[in-house]
């Protein structure tokens, strides 16, 4: 199984430096960025990043990619699925050196009993076992908290497994937020969701919150990517669940952090957070604000494969982190074509 302690610091990888490119290197490196641009596919993606890399003299310590919203389910051939899209991710040939959930793993568990909660588990789970060769670090969403809704899901709350305690079990999360650094960068783990009845709600509590600003403090030189689930900030949650009414744009904190504005204060405030990536609405987009950059990545499952969810296919994200604190990413489709 390719899931790691993330207490256990992940292994740090070769760096490639390059030396500083003489003008003929720089000609000859612009026509070569241009041929890439007519490469299609993955490899001509790839192609563009490594070169326009080498022509800014930029050294990449690590690259991730960031599956969020699997939905994994018997139905639908989900399972498969999630095979095809880890074997793109390892088809990559520059190498993706980690894979980063974003939460949702499996389609449901807030408002499914025991049984359907464990078939679930298992095949997500076997289906890394057998399909993923790349390390994996895993962020949690609504769906994987088993039986808040206890009309629903028949539980009790009293259940052993009940709340978070089954997906941070059988992860091996010592808990639902963590750090880890890797390759020179800091990466922080949010566990964004809480109850909000028989919902939820978008936030931290008072804990994370002391242990957020503790953890970017004692990592403040480093670069860092911080993961959650829902988004902190984000665009495409008001173009695709917000609502309009006497004159007025709302969007529920189900959606979009209600604790947004306070925690991109503290990123500001420590300087080191680069990028906030999330999932949760199964669109893309991006948003930058006072130098740090949210982007939020479309689903693996599209719309819980049933095809895509609005415009944007089924995929994944691919980010470059460099060893000067910059990042590359890019929304990568994997091909996969929804049963009828």
């Amino acid at each position: 199984m390719q899931t790691p302690n993330p207490a256990i610091p992940g292994p740090q990888h070769p760096q490639y430096p390059h030396p500083p490119l003489t003008r003929r290197g720089m000609l000859k490196t612009t026509g070569m960025l241009a041929a890439a641009l007519s490469v299609s596919g993955l490899g001509g993606t790839a192609a563009w990043g490594a070169l326009r890399a080498r022509a800014v003299g930029r050294a990449r310590a690590l690259r991730f990619a960031h599956l969020t919203d699997i939905h994994i389910q018997p139905e639908r051939q989900a399972a498969a699925g999630l095979a095809a899209c880890v074997h793109h991710v390892q088809a990559d040939p520059d190498k993706v050196e980690l894979v980063i959930t974003g939460g949702d793993l499996v389609m449901d568990s807030f408002d499914a009993g025991f049984d359907r909660t464990k078939q679930q588990w298992d095949l997500y789970t076997g289906v890394l076992r057998s399909e993923c060769g790349v390390p994996v670090r895993h962020c949690l969403g609504n769906h994987d908290i088993w039986g808040w809704n206890k009309k629903k899901s028949q539980t009790t709350g009293e259940e052993p497994r009940w709340g978070k305690a089954w997906a941070t079990q059988l992860l091996e999360l010592p808990k639902p937020y963590y750090s880890f650094d890797q390759a020179g960068w800091h990466f922080i783990v949010l566990d964004s969701v809480f109850p909000d009845g028989d919902g939820y709600i978008g936030r931290l509590d008072e804990a994370q919150v002391a242990w957020l600003e503790s953890d970017l403090t004692a990592n403040a030189g480093k670069p860092t990517v911080v993961v959650s689930h829902i988004p902190i900030v984000t665009v495409c949650a008001m173009m695709h669940d917000g609502k309009s009414a006497k004159g007025a744009h709302s969007l529920g904190h189900g959606s979009m952090h209600a604790d947004a504005g306070a925690l991109h204060g503290l990123f500001v405030k420590h300087g080191g957070v680069k990028l906030c990536l999330s999932g949760h609405i199964h669109l893309n987009d991006r948003a930058e604000y006072e130098g740090v950059t949210y982007i939020c990545d479309g689903a693996v499952s599209g719309a819980w494969w049933k095809g895509k969810e609005d415009r944007c296919d089924e995929g994944y994200g691919v980010v470059d982190l460099f060893e000067d604190g910059a990042f590359e990413h890019r929304y990568v489709k994997y091909g996969w074509k929804a049963a009828k």
